[in-house]
């Protein structure tokens, strides 16, 4: 099992990163999948998620400014990311969960600065 995430980097405030996340070596359309991240010293806290059927649910910190989707043909999940904020600024890491089966990804760095 592999969940590959890229597309982070440095940005200015305002501006857009795109994260993507390939996964392998499981059923990737039977799996919800969704995006956490952690700052330094604080807790890992989910982004966003979207299930098998297509349902997203947002933290209410992105809601508006960050969109979930997937592409089950490409086994790839991405999070588009507008309006970046410096507190934004963390390891973003992709998460595949299906009745008790749970993988995650190594992440990838997001940081907004000016």
């Amino acid at each position: 099992v592999q969940l590959v995430e890229s597309g982070g980097g440095l940005v200015q405030p305002g501006g857009s990163l795109r994260l993507s996340c390939v996964a392998s070596g499981f059923t990737f359309s039977n799996y919800a999948m969704g995006w956490y991240r952690q700052a330094p010293g604080e807790q890992r806290e989910l982004v966003a998620r979207i299930t098998s059927g297509g349902s997203t649910n947002y933290a209410d910190s992105v809601k508006g400014r960050f969109t979930i989707t997937r592409d089950n043909a490409e086994n790839t999940v991405y999070l588009q990311m507008n309006n970046l904020k410096p507190e934004d600024t963390a390891v973003y890491y992709c998460n595949a969960f299906h009745y008790g089966y749970e993988y995650w990804g190594q992440g990838t760095q997001v940081t907004v600065s000016s």
